[in-house]
This record gives structure tokens, sequence and C-alpha cells, in this order.
């Protein structure tokens, strides 16, 4: 009978456990969700024609579009990290480095313009396996338990569908023509720039590569390392950018790290400030009066999570330690994003100083994610990884901005359509996070620029109502008083991006590596041209845009798709060289249209399975497209 007794009494405790539990993340999600996930009346009345917009004149009130692109997607002859770690073969190696992870919240928040799997790390001495690790547990400080066949917890994760022994650190890198080539943008920057020009945009966002300015470690000095030629070089690219009547937007750090940096630790060491503000020196010496808009950092905190914490990237070489570690305040993450920023602050007082033309405009390009939780238990991993990427970099450098420059791709969420590099599409989020940007950073009284947003979609299908549904979404944060200068687009062309390789094709313009990288403007082009000539957004643009979208999914049709997939069809952060078929999916994700279904996890879903006869006389199925904008699609 004691036993008996025992038993019941240990299984009361189970259950009051339990309910504090499921209580405790209740109660944490309705806080959420008050929060970040409160339905909004769209400001855009749609109703109107044209439904947007944007005043294109010179002046405070003023609105530009851009195209933006970076030295490592674009440049040839560049012998970076980049090129390095892909010629890198892991199938060589005595241990096999090419272990995909489980694709999390802090990754969906880490992603910026394409490229999240994991990777081994540069030729190094003293390079490390990378531990085989997910990145919520990084977070979280230990290995993630997940249920392999057997329905046993196993500390083992479970393998994707490809039966690859091994794989590249960059996908689809080594089955193309010429992939070290990239789009000869060094040699040949004329076709890229006409193409950007022929758009009608005003200003074009580029990169000045560090590694090619400082090939080598400047032990004794500069004299002797610096590449002149190259300084020379760029500052021929950039008056070549202005002579096509167009403003120079110029990123001094873009994910692209010396390798001789890397070897010594790169941005967790102080020493980096001090030779990345040589760099910086150098740089703005030679161009400063040709600079519209300074980035001296592109997405830190998605360099440092990829690089430093998860070892997905050239340069990091992280330990299981410096893994589990990494969200501690004296984690490595937090110690590389020190010194990113005390080296912002310091190129910030550099430019101010030294530019002889009009005041130049100091900003960053903060990669932003929309997240939220997939089940009820999620909440946590979501509310700390947006702890450490939403706010914390731009706090830090919040005293010396000129503007801050949002890019922003989609979300993270498994029901959604996908881009081919596995962003969820959600130009709500976009709207949600200006109008959060705007409320924090107010009391700064600097403006906002959209300096990267983009899709990656080789049919294009998806590309052309993305674009115009970001672009209301930015037109509605205006209207709500969120002070926006301008909209960057990425990319011009198809290029290089990061470790997905030539596989998402992010280009408003194809590019065929096996005719001489011959281009091929996409219908995307062209809509994108009409609306920087116009300034207008029409509703037969979007109603037709939205339409053919809407055919391809109806009729199944499929598409590439670059994220490697396990057998229940769920997505890991692995890139493909070869992509596989996705079908289109049916659901409207138009701006101001999007419905937030309810948490996917088994507890909620059975909620909902016992109370939904009570619910379904209440829902009432929106049309996908509404009777007016069908009647204007015939009319013309």
């Amino acid at each position: 009978m004691a036993v008996v007794a025992l038993f019941v009494t240990a299984t009361k405790l189970a259950g009051l456990l339990a309910t504090l539990t499921v209580a405790a993340n209740v109660f944490s999600f309705s806080r959420y969700r008050k929060k970040n996930l409160r339905p909004f009346r769209s400001p855009i009345d749609e109703s109107s024609d044209p439904l947007a917009d944007f005043n294109l004149n010179e002046g405070e009130d003023g609105f530009f579009f851009g195209l933006a692109t970076a030295p490592a997607h674009v440049e040839d002859g560049l012998n970076d990290a980049w090129l390095e770690f892909a010629q890198e073969n892991p199938c060589d190696k005595p241990e096999s480095q090419g272990d995909r992870q489980t694709t999390d919240a802090i990754m969906g928040s880490a992603t910026g313009d394409g490229g999240s799997q994991p990777a081994a790390p540069s030729g190094n001495p003293k390079k490390r396996k990378p531990p085989k690790i997910a990145i919520e547990a990084m977070i979280r400080g230990y290995a993630k338990y997940i249920k392999g066949d057997t329905g046993e917890e196993e500390e083992e994760e479970e393998k994707p569908v490809p039966n690859e022994e091994c794989h590249h650190n960059v996908a689809a890198w080594h089955n193309v023509e010429h992939p070290e080539e990239r789009i000869k943008f060094w040699s040949d920057p004329d076709t890229e720039l006409k193409l950007a020009k022929d758009t009608g945009i005003s200003v074009f966002r580029m990169g000045i590569d560090w590694s090619r300015v400082m090939p080598e470690e400047p032990l004794n000095g500069l004299t002797k390392t610096v590449n002149y030629a190259a300084l020379e070089r760029y500052k021929w690219i950039i008056s070549r950018v202005r002579s096509y009547g167009m403003k120079v937007m110029l990123t001094l750090f873009h994910h692209s790290l010396p390798p001789w940096a890397g070897e010594y630790g790169g941005w967790k060491v102080e020493k980096t400030v001090d030779y990345f503000l040589d760099f910086t020196r150098l740089v703005v010496d030679s161009v400063s009066d040709m600079i519209d808009y300074w980035v001296p950092f592109n997405e830190p905190h998605v360099f440092c999570m990829l690089t430093y914490c998860a070892g997905a990237w050239p340069g990091g070489h992280p330990d299981m330690l410096e893994v589990a570690t990494s969200a501690l305040p004296t984690g490595v993450f937090k110690q590389a994003m020190h010194w990113m920023a005390i080296a912002h602050l310091k190129a910030y007082d550099y430019i101010h100083e030294k530019s002889t033309s009009s005041k130049p405009l100091v900003g960053v390009a903060h990669h932003v994610s929309f997240m939220r939780p997939y089940g009820l238990f999620d909440v946590p991993a979501v509310t700390l990884a947006n702890s450490m990427t939403v706010f914390p970099y731009v706090d830090s450098i919040s005293d010396k901005l000129d503007f801050i420059g949002i890019n922003y791709y989609g979300q993270l969420v498994e029901t959604d359509e996908y881009s081919e590099s596995g962003r969820g599409i959600y130009p709500d989020g976009l709207y949600r996070m200006l109008l959060q940007f705007n409320d924090r950073y107010k009391h700064l009284n600097v403006p906002f620029i959209i300096t990267e947003n983009g899709v990656s979609d080789e049919t294009d299908v998806i590309r052309r109502p993305y674009l115009l549904e970001h672009l209301l979404a930015v037109h509605a944060a205006k209207i709500m008083g969120v002070r926006v200068l301008g909209y960057l687009f990425w990319t011009i062309s198809d290029n290089w991006e990061w470790a997905d390789g030539y596989g998402p094709k992010f280009g408003l313009v194809a590019v065929d590596r096996a005719k001489d990288l011959a281009r091929i403007p996409r219908p995307s082009y062209h809509l994108f041209t009409k609306v920087v000539t116009t300034g207008k957004i029409t509703r037969y643009d979007r109603a037709r845009a939205w339409h053919q979208l809407q055919i391809a999914a109806r009729a199944k049709k499929m598409r590439s798709f670059y994220r490697a997939v396990n057998k229940d069809g769920l997505m890991y952060a692995g890139g493909l060289d070869e992509p596989i078929q996705r079908p289109y999916v049916e659901r409207d994700w138009r701006f101001g249209h999007y419905e937030m279904e309810g948490l996917q996890d088994p507890i909620c879903r059975l909620w909902r399975f016992m109370t939904r006869p009570a619910t379904l006389k209440f829902r009432k199925r929106k049309p996908q497209m509404d009777e007016e904008d069908e009647a204007l699609l015939a009319l013309q």
C-alpha cells in the first residue's frame, strides 16, 4: 500500500508540474502575442488607385529607390576567405565536417540575404571539427534532443534525406561554370551598372572588400601590405557609378573577414578594431568626396552568429565550449559584437571628420526577421533570440547613427510560402518591424532606409508580388509616421549567395553562366523599373502579379527549392547542389491579408480540434482576390 500511495503522490506531483509548465507557457505566449502578433488594420485604402504613391522629389520628404550588392557576391579576381572556403573539399578529410544542422528560431533571425547552412571552417592549422549541434541548442547551452525513428529521445540529429556522405562547404558552387568569376563586377562593372541605371534608380549600394585592399596582416605597418592599385580601381568603379547619375551607398564590412584576421580570431580580438580602422582610413581618404551613404557594417549579428557561434562561415572555428556558452554575457557572440560596435563608433567619427563634401550619412544595415513561436514551448527560445539580435547592436551604436538601415527578407514558419533559400514570405512583418523600430528609436530623430529586401525565385512568379507587397508595407509604415527615406532591392543579377553558392536566384536579371555570364532581364526587372520611374503601385499591377501566382499555385506547379528536408518534409538549414522541387503554396500572404494560424504543437492542435465545431460558424474564408480586382484584370 505504501508503494501505491507513493505512486499516486508522484503522479499528482507530476501532473501538477505539467499543468504549471503549460500554464506558464500559455501566459508567456499570451504576453508575446499581445506585444508582437496583435492583428492590425492596413492603413492602405485598397479601393483607391494608385495604392501607393512615393514622393520621388528631392528633399526631406523625398523617397529614393536603389539596388544593392556586395563584393563577395560579384567581384572576380578576389582571393577572399569565401573563395578559400568554397575550394576546400571536406570529402578529402579524415572526418566529414559537412553535417547539417536543423533550422531553429535563432537561425531564422540570423539569415540574411541567402545562405544559412552550416559548413566546415576554412583552412587553418588550428581548425577544429565544428560541433554537431543545432543553433537553438547552441543558444540554450546544451545539445538538442529530438525523437528518432524509434520514438526514443536521441542525442544524435535526425539525418536529412540526401544520402551523401559529405558535403561541400559552399553548395551549388563546384557544379557551375567558372564559379570563381562570380559575375565579373571587378573587371566589367559597366554591365551591372547599366542594368541598374536603366531601372531608373538613384542609389547604388556596393562595397569595398577589406582583404583585397589589405591582403596581408599589417604587422610592420601599412606601407608594404596595402594594395593601393586596388584602391585606385575601386575609386574608378565608384566614379563609373556616379557617371551613370547614381549616388553611392558604400559598405565597408559585408560578411567577408580577411583570411589573415580569421587565423588569429578576427572580431573576437581587440586588435581587429585597429586593423579595421586602418582599412576605413584608407578608403575614406581615397573616396570620401564621392560617397553619399556609408555603411560600416552589414548585419554584424548575422556574421558573429554564423561564424563564431555556429562555425557555418569561414573564419570562426568555434569549439564546443564556445558554442555552449556563446549566449552568455561573457560568451563569444557578445564579445565579437562589442568589438564590432566599437569599430563602428570609431569609423563614424573618422568619416565625419574627413568628409569634404556635404554632410555624409553614416548608418548600419541591420538584419531583422519577424520571428514567432511554432509551438507553445518555443516562446522562450524566440524571446531569447530576439533579445540577442533585434535591438542590442543598434542600441550600442545609437548615439552615432545618421540613419538606421533595415535588411528584411521574411520569417520562418513551416506553413508559409518559401523562397528558394528557405525564407518565409511575410510582408506584414516588415511593417511590424518598422513600427517597432520607430517606437524604440524615435527619440534619435533619424530616418530609416530599407537597405535590403528581396527574394530568391528563379521562376520570377513569386518575386513580382513579393516586391509590390513589401513596398506597400513600407508605404503603410510611412502613413503611420515612420520616416523611411528609401528602398533598396536585393539584387540586380543572380550571383554567389554566401554558403548557398549559385543555387538561390535573387536577381531581377538571370545570368547564363554557360554563355559568358549573359544577362536576361526577368519580368520583375521591368515591373521594378515601372515602379521606380513612376513612383506608384497600381491596383492593376498588384492584381496581375498576384493572379499569376495563384494560377501557378492552383495548377500545383513546382519550383526549385535549395534547402534539405527530412522524411517528414521539415526543413533543414543545409543547402543543396541541385534543387528539389516544391509546389507553390495557396496562401494569401499579401500585405494586410495574412491570417496568423495557431500554434502547431500537439497540445494546441488538440485544443483546436476539440473547439473547431464551435468556431466554424464564426469563420468566413476570405477570397484570394477581390471581385473588383478580378474585373479590373478582365477589362485590361
